[in-house]
């Protein structure tokens, strides 16, 4: 059976070794769905599929196996699971919209996690809303905390929870936990002081150890929420490097942004010419220089006072000439 591989893989099937075979590329933002989707996930794999289903590093699902043939039935069938994971979708029963900007992907937040500094799947749910469906090349990842259990500094932007922590004195009692964990498990941004903790804000990254060792209650979370922003960061056979901080103690209104932003600086510097014409952020940045990334970036963005950008913004990593 011919068929147009590109057409094929915009509707979010998989080229694959065996011909005439194919793979059904479920996304599901910020790695979260509700368990009723499972059994339609299940009833697409062993009624067309192979019966069996690759978990993806970015968050979703691969049905395995696939005629080409049956194409137009498993879309049918993905429609309910569109609806219901908000996917933004031009034509019903068309299937998933694929993109070059791949899945937003999170940890779980602090919806479970106790050292989340925020909900990352609502966050992930609100800039899959902003940015889906796109053609340009985007890799996002969130993690609630300096964790970075997600592994978010290997993404064109990294969102890192983050939070000021609050100190009341009247309920401290002095027993050091706080200084203990900082020390032990965090940067040491807290130190005794006549027997109570001072905090170094300038060292401080936000993790919240201190908090979570605190047995009275003295220290406490903010209640708005902070973030620090990472960029560019990239895996790949060339020039792989970890994204790099940006800005810390950044606002969701502006990290949206600043994204948004993004998309119309690579619009403006692309080079088409290049492989597919999918030529990587950073390699943009690299070509333009940091100074005209940062003016497009931080265009009509208003920071939090607290906020910190850090400029210019240099990456490590392999180079291969």
């Amino acid at each position: 059976m011919d068929i147009n591989t590109k057409k094929l893989k915009k509707n979010a099937f998989r080229v694959t070794k065996v011909r005439g075979i194919t793979a059904a590329r479920i996304r599901v933002p910020g790695g979260f769905l509700n368990s009723k989707y499972l059994p339609a996930i299940q009833a697409i794999a062993d009624q067309y599929g192979d019966g069996t289903i690759h978990l993806t590093t970015r968050q979703g699902f691969e049905l395995m196996g696939i005629p080409f043939k049956d194409i137009p039935q498993v879309n049918k069938m993905l429609q309910d699971i569109i609806d219901g994971l908000g996917i933004n979708q031009e034509e019903h029963d068309q299937g998933y919209p694929a993109s070059g900007t791949r899945n937003i992907s999170a940890c779980i937040g602090n919806r479970v996690c106790p050292f989340g500094c925020y909900n990352t799947t609502r966050f992930a749910k609100r800039l899959e809303k902003a940015v889906f469906p796109n053609d340009l090349h985007f890799k996002i990842c969130l993690t609630g905390c300096p964790n970075d259990c997600a592994k978010a500094r290997m993404n064109d932007f990294g969102i890192i929870g983050m939070t000021i922590p609050q100190f009341e004195a009247n309920r401290c009692v002095s027993c050091g936990a706080c200084v203990k964990a900082c020390t032990k498990k965090s940067v040491g941004a807290l130190k005794p002081v006549n027997y109570r903790p001072q905090k170094n804000h300038d060292k401080c990254i936000g993790c919240g150890e201190c908090i979570n060792a605190c047995p009275t209650m003295a220290w406490t979370r903010s209640q708005k929420k902070y973030y620090k922003l990472t960029l560019l960061g990239r895996t790949g056979k060339k020039n792989p490097r970890l994204g790099e901080d940006f800005i810390k103690w950044a606002d969701e209104e502006s990290i949206v942004k600043i994204i948004l932003n993004t998309y119309d600086y690579v619009k403006e510097f692309i080079d088409l010419t290049s492989p597919g014409g999918k030529e990587h952020i950073g390699y943009i940045v690299d070509r333009t220089g940091f100074q005209v990334y940062k003016e497009w970036a931080l265009k009509d963005v208003h920071l939090p006072a607290e906020a910190v950008v850090y400029s210019p913004v240099y990456w490590s990593g392999l180079h291969f000439n």
